[in-house]
């Protein structure tokens, strides 16, 4: 269309047919832009709450099933401070074969080490050095409560220490089901505590040594490891 100095000009309704909408012109944008993904891991307090409920609801369990068994989880429970020390003692062998497993991640090995890379990590990343703490102190007093205290108390009293102490350790490895190489280990480790129960005959002394063992652990993987990202927690 001429105007009166004729030049061309565009009517006003084919020069906004030619321009999208503010809005739409938005909308596409945001549609073009790369899409972040999405985090399918528990909030860390959930998975905090769970874990500690979970591993200390397995203290009253055990006194409930010792009850019932006739085997008390705690009747060779005593503070001595002599077998406090041995549990701290007997958690170095623990400690030395984990970072050697990281290290070298033999075979199976390296599916223990991705698990907890992939999905222990991240499930408990910043996570600060007393809920570790809390998470292992739970679980060192419920599940030794549960399997030296009554399983294999019991089992032992039924068909002798081997058997007791084979057949606890078993059940150890069955009941840590995230492959089958991390129940060997975990099975490994039951027979562990089950031999410095029998050794020491104070149930004190297994707690303190699987509390510590999970704490360093747990702090190593998350609190102590270099990482990329350099950032450091709070308590």
């Amino acid at each position: 269309m001429k105007d009166e100095g004729g030049s061309f000009s565009l009517p006003v309704g084919t020069l906004a047919q030619m321009t999208p909408p503010r809005e739409k012109q938005e909308y596409v944008m945001e549609e073009d832009l790369p899409e972040e993904p999405e985090d399918d891991h528990p909030k860390r307090e959930v998975i905090i709450i769970f874990a500690v409920f979970f591993e200390a609801g397995l203290a009253p369990l055990s006194l409930v099933l010792g009850w019932l068994l006739g085997h008390p989880p705690l009747a060779q429970f005593e503070w001595k401070m002599q077998d406090a020390v041995w549990g701290v003692v007997a958690t170095i062998p623990l400690i030395l074969m984990f970072l050697a497993m990281l290290r070298w991640p033999i075979g199976p090995l390296a599916r223990v080490k991705k698990f907890c890379d992939l999905e222990v990590v991240p499930l408990l990343d910043k996570s600060t050095w007393s809920e570790l703490a809390l998470i292992s102190l739970s679980a060192g007093v419920g599940e030794e409560m549960l399997f030296r205290g009554v399983l294999q108390g019991s089992l032992t009293s039924w068909l002798g220490v081997t058997w007791g102490l084979s057949l606890a350790s078993l059940l150890f490895g069955l009941l840590h089901p995230i492959s089958v190489p991390y129940m060997v280990i975990a099975g490994f480790l039951g027979l562990y505590l089950g031999t410095v129960w029998i050794l020491g005959g104070n149930l004190l002394t297994v707690m303190i040594t699987h509390g510590l063992y999970d704490f360093a652990a747990l702090a190593y993987l998350i609190r102590i490891r270099p990482t990329d990202g350099g950032d450091t927690h709070s308590f």
